[in-house]
């Protein structure tokens, strides 16, 4: 039976005892209320769906948020870290004063509509963000509150995130080369003075790999005899061999017999000794932009080169399942979204099928 006292500010106090439950405590404006509140807990004890909701109260979602980049995301590589520290900072924004239990399921989607529709910049103008920057953010607060529930302990009876429709993702890029494209930028990375640069842009081409996975090769992963590339450390965490076509194998092979390579480093594309000494992987953000202007292609970006290398295995002839060997995509969905064939290079064999 529940214990209902006055305080001496004038509240309402129930406390509840019950043997295989913890002493449960809330103050009310009124008796009433303490006493309906004090019945329902009591009835969810018997039924064994009492939930302990006080921590929930209690936490702010800007106090979870700094206890998951403290504990959680440390686990993640380095690249998710950066991420989730963005994101979180527009969290915390728009919902940090809310505490998770009070973060209802409506509440969450006013959040997703409020940034699709765009924060006001500096200037007064709305700047609407993008289905998957949103889509990115609900799935870091999604998170967030899976970890709350299953490991801090955090009592709350659903994931208000799971309630909600997620914005759809964004149609994949459809920006490929065109031939005299492809010349002038090539064209423009060659005569840039650090042949590294014009080595990596053209592996990438061949290859399909991104950027990442190419600054963060080793001399160890690349075997020249086999004609192959071992990557180790993968946006999907799924190690893969990426076989070389004889241009990507010239660019190894001569980022490989770099005179310039310092002893200190395995890195096959090396930056300039950091602070501390330490070389990283070379960094080359002026050098695309100024190759892309040159080219006159600033709407490319270069991500877009993986799209191109992928698109041109398929028309190769490859089938999907060899060239997400290659490119290391987990589901055959996801490879559509990132190859485009030209329509033009369809049609000769259209033809050739009603001959």
């Amino acid at each position: 039976m529940a214990t209902i006292v006055k305080t001496p500010s004038g509240t309402w106090k129930a406390l509840i005892r019950k043997t295989g439950w913890p002493a449960t405590a809330k103050t009310f404006r009124t008796k009433r209320d303490a006493e309906d509140w004090a019945r329902r807990t009591e009835d969810e004890m018997v039924r064994g769906m009492y939930i302990h909701r006080a921590p929930a109260e209690r936490m702010t979602l800007e106090a979870a948020l700094k206890r998951y980049l403290r504990e959680v995301t440390p686990t993640k590589r380095a690249s998710t870290q950066i991420g989730e520290h963005k994101k979180s900072q527009a969290l915390i924004k728009h919902l940090g004063k809310y505490s998770l239990a009070g973060l209802s399921a409506d509440i969450v989607a006013q959040y997703r509509d409020a940034r699709l529709a765009g924060d006001e910049d500096e200037t007064g103008k709305r700047v609407p963000r993008s289905n998957n920057t949103v889509r990115l953010e609900l799935a870091l607060l999604g998170h967030l509150f899976t970890v709350a529930i299953k490991e801090w302990g955090i009592g709350m009876p659903f994931n208000p995130v799971s309630n909600i429709r997620r914005p759809a993702p964004g149609a994949g890029r459809n920006r490929r080369l065109t031939p005299a494209e492809n010349k002038r930028l090539l064209t423009a990375v060659d005569a840039y003075s650090n042949p590294m640069f014009s080595w990596i842009v053209r592996i990438a081409l061949e290859t399909g790999m991104r950027l990442s996975e190419i600054a963060g090769v080793r001399v160890g992963q690349v075997d020249m005899q086999k004609r192959v590339v071992r990557l180790e450390h993968t946006k999907n965490s799924s190690p893969r061999t990426v076989p070389l076509t004889k241009a990507a194998t010239s660019g190894f092979q001569a980022a490989l017999d770099n005179p310039l390579r310092p002893p200190e480093t395995d890195l096959v594309f090396f930056g300039e000794p950091g602070k501390d000494g330490v070389r990283r992987p070379y960094l080359f953000d002026k050098a695309w932009s100024d190759a892309k202007k040159t080219a006159g292609l600033v709407d490319f970006r270069f991500h877009d080169l993986r799209h191109e290398a992928v698109s041109r295995l398929v028309e190769a002839g490859l089938s999907d399942q060899e060239v997400a060997a290659i490119s290391g995509h987990k589901s055959m969905q996801m490879l559509k979204r990132y190859t485009h064939l030209r329509a033009e290079d369809l049609v000769g064999k259209l033809d050739k099928l009603t001959t």
